[in-house]
């Protein structure tokens, strides 16, 4: 039977968020990559594993509002290297839980995805923010930006390895605690997009 890293298996994971359930894929893969064999379909990433798009986001992350951070030699585009981080984050997960990390996972991904966000919409020069929903694949978008750069800024320059604030980052999410950044960024969206209204 084929597992994620020859050692996890999704198929007992539940999905209690109606939104995200079909987007939330833990179809196993003994090694989570397809290498952009289906990048040009519109929406295909939502059928891709989501083990497989957080090791994509942690090859890059991106960078936090327009300015580039130095990077630690983690966000090199290595795939091999970010299978090894989100290996090991697994790891220190299920040592910590003695649960499956992916259900950990999936749960953290349900916790940190936002509801809504802010658009701007122009009338006459002038500029208002307006409240939208947010689309399910857009939410797991954002999840991963939120873990993956959370997990980054606790790791730069810090004793704490990648994978260890990974593991952190996720469990925080998965267990609704105030230290996690994922659960700060969507408290403050969902916050912004309430006020205007």
């Amino acid at each position: 039977m084929i597992k994620f890293f020859g050692r996890w298996d999704g198929e007992g994971v539940i999905v209690q968020d109606p939104g995200l359930k079909d987007y939330i894929i833990l179809t196993p893969r003994l090694v989570p990559k397809r290498y952009g064999r289906f990048a040009s379909n519109r929406f295909h990433k939502s059928k891709c594993s989501i083990v497989e798009r957080l090791v994509n986001k942690v090859m890059v992350p991106g960078h936090k509002a327009k300015k580039h951070k130095a990077s630690s030699g983690h966000i090199t585009g290595m795939n091999i290297q970010a299978l090894r981080i989100v290996e090991k984050a697994f790891e220190i997960i299920e040592q910590r839980t003695k649960q499956n990390p992916l259900a950990v996972f999936a749960k953290a991904v349900e916790n940190g995805a936002p509801r809504e966000e802010i658009v701007a919409i122009e009338y006459g020069g002038a500029r208002y923010p307006k409240a939208v929903e947010c689309a399910p694949q857009r939410r797991i978008d954002l999840v991963m930006r939120y873990v993956t750069q959370g997990a980054y800024q606790k790791a730069f320059k810090k004793k704490k390895s990648i994978s260890e604030t990974l593991a952190d980052e996720i469990l925080a999410a998965s267990a609704m605690k105030s230290e996690s950044n994922v659960l700060a960024k969507k408290h403050d969206l969902e916050r912004q997009a309430d006020a205007s209204r």
